[in-house]
C-alpha cells in the first residue's frame, strides 16, 4: 500500500480486551496524540459488567475536520488482546482494514482473508521488558507503526506528559511502544 494511503484524513480503531490491560490507557494516549498535532479526536470507553477480567473496549476517532459522530459501526482498523475480543470484532472490521492480534494471548484463529493480519507476539514482548503490563504500548507502537496515523513523536510526547515525574515508567513504557514499532516494521 502507498505511504500516502496510510495517512488518512480520516481514521478510526476499536482497541479490545480484557480489563486491566490498558486499553483505555493506549486509547486516550492515541486521541491525545493526535489533538496535540492539531487533529480532532475522540474516545469512547466501553466497559463489561466486571472493570478489571471483563471484558473493556474503546474507539478512538481521529479526523483533520470535525467529527460528526464519535460512534463507528465499522472500523478501519482493531486492536484485540484475547479471544473473545477477536469473536466479537473481527465480523466489523471495514474491508482492507487492519487487524493487530496479540498473539502471546490470542488462540483462534482469523477467519476474514479480506483483511491486513499483524501478528504481534504483544505480552511476551512485555514480559521480555521485565514489566508484562506493558502489552498495550507495544501493541500502540505497532498500530502507529502500521498505519501512521499520528506520529511516534507525538506519542512519545504525550505519554511523557502522562507519566509525569514518574520516570521508571515512562522508560518502561516509551521501551515497550518503541519495540511495538520496530515488532511492526520488521514483520512486513
Amino acid at each position: 500500500m502507498e505511504e500516502s494511503a496510510r495517512k488518512p484524513l480520516y481514521a478510526n480503531v476499536t482497541m479490545a480486551g480484557f480489563g486491566g490491560q490498558g486499553l483505555m490507557f493506549i486509547g486516550k494516549l492515541l486521541a491525545y496524540s493526535a489533538m496535540k498535532t492539531g487533529k480532532y479526536a475522540t474516545w469512547i470507553p466501553s466497559y463489561g459488567p466486571e472493570m478489571r477480567g471483563g471484558t473493556a473496549n474503546c474507539t478512538v476517532v481521529i479526523s483533520e475536520e470535525e467529527i460528526g459522530s464519535p460512534v463507528i459501526g465499522s472500523p478501519q482498523a482493531l486492536i484485540i488482546m484475547n479471544n473473545p475480543s477477536l469473536k466479537t470484532f473481527e465480523p466489523c472490521l471495514q474491508p482492507n482494514g487492519y487487524l493487530f492480534l496479540n498473539s502471546s494471548l490470542i488462540t483462534e484463529q482469523v477467519t476474514r482473508n479480506d483483511i491486513e493480519t499483524m501478528l504481534i507476539p504483544a505480552t511476551d514482548i512485555a514480559i521480555e521488558l521485565g514489566e508484562k503490563r506493558t502489552a498495550n504500548m507495544v501493541m500502540l507502537g505497532a498500530y502507529i507503526a502500521g498505519t501512521k496515523t499520528v506520529s511516534r513523536e507525538s506519542v512519545l510526547e504525550g505519554l511523557a506528559e502522562f507519566f509525569g515525574k514518574k520516570i521508571k515508567f515512562l522508560n518502561v513504557n516509551t521501551e515497550a511502544f518503541e519495540k511495538g514499532m520496530r515488532y511492526s516494521r520488521d514483520e512486513k
